[in-house]
């Protein structure tokens, strides 16, 4: 058996990933946890896992004591010295257990924690592989469809991962087989509970789509100062350049609309108004009430501020069920009181 147990050691290691070390540390401590069952839990027993000679041995330890009160965990002197006269009081004597049902005890115990250190190992290194793309992008397949819940089996590369319904972009639809961006919110580094969350109706999908698709942000002369969306309708995102010879507005949309269209085929057609950042907040207001005109910003706190427009413009200003003026209170931060001349 012993041969045998160490070659799937060595498998385990060059197939998952799982260190030799790490698997003999959770073999020791379930060998000993074994005899224990079978010694007696006051029992002092000792395993030792050899990989180089491919043994793996238990003893049983016994302190040497004056007077014997526990035989499991203790051995007279005078018994002491009849094995070697090098003992004296307070030292350990070992001896090895030679029992019928330590190998199928062996046997057993190893299995089970084999099996549990595979499934640990493999958790922790997907673990490790999402907490790498931890609030970016990554491309995956549809799996299957829940027509129950409606929630989303994905292939990912690094493993299967839900995106649940609450995730999805409001009236999107999905077929198997179908390749999707989605963005990985958080992951899970316990050992039980969903691995990773992902989503398609965090703001941060569509800060790293244009990070992606934007040489100019990918570059670094354009920045992204800030983006505020809801999932499905609208999304207002802000940026700034860096270089007074690059229009960031324009850059993000590209000739005939090429940039930005891709990230709104990939969002199922929401809207995007892209926002000229600017330092001064009344500038900046003005500019994320797009596509309003507003005539004046005015200033009534140090996060507040009053907004004038024509007539015409009102409604456009606040938008359907108060959408264009939430979202632009959320992009810059303010509150924004909106009022007709």
């Amino acid at each position: 058996m012993n041969k045998e147990f160490f070659v799937a050691l060595e498998l385990l290691e060059k197939e998952k990933g799982i260190p030799k070390e790490y698997m003999i540390e959770k073999i020791e401590a379930a060998l000993l946890s074994a005899v224990k069952k079978e010694y007696g839990s006051s029992a002092l027993m000792r395993v030792a896992i050899d990989p180089v000679k491919e043994d793996i041995k238990v003893y049983q330890q016994r302190e040497v004591v004056e007077e014997v009160t526990n035989p499991q965990c203790q051995i007279s002197l005078e018994e002491a010295k009849a094995i070697s006269r090098r003992y004296t009081l307070g030292k350990m004597v070992e001896n090895e257990v030679k029992t019928k049902n330590f190998r199928r005890l062996s046997a057993a115990a190893a299995k089970s924690v084999i099996i549990q250190g595979i499934r640990e190992g493999e958790r922790k290194a997907m673990q490790d592989a999402y907490e790498s793309k931890r609030e970016e992008i990554i491309t995956a397949t549809v799996s299957k469809i829940d027509s129950v819940n409606g929630n989303i089996v994905l292939e990912t590369g690094t493993s299967h991962a839900v995106l649940m319904k609450d995730e999805q972009i409001p009236g999107e639809s999905f077929t198997v087989g179908e390749r999707i961006k989605v963005f990985v919110m958080e992951v899970n580094r316990e050992a039980r509970g969903r691995l990773v969350t992902l989503s398609r109706v965090h703001p941060g999908l569509v800060r790293r789509m244009f990070e992606l698709e934007i040489p100019e942000i990918q570059d670094g002369v354009v920045l992204v100062k800030g983006v505020s969306r809801e999932a499905g309708s609208r999304t207002k995102i802000a940026v700034w350049s860096r270089d007074e010879d690059v229009d960031p507005v324009g850059a993000c949309i590209g000739n005939h609309g090429m940039r930005i269209s891709g990230i709104i085929d990939e969002l199922r057609g929401e809207k995007i108004d892209i926002i000229k950042y600017s330092e001064s907040p009344e500038e900046y207001v003005a500019s994320a009430l797009a596509p309003a005109t507003v005539r004046s910003v005015e200033m009534t706190g140090e996060r507040s501020c009053k907004v004038i427009v024509d007539e015409d413009q009102l409604s456009l200003a606040i938008g359907k069920e108060g959408q264009n003026a939430r979202l632009a209170a959320r992009l810059t931060g303010m509150k924004i009181d909106i009022k007709s001349e």
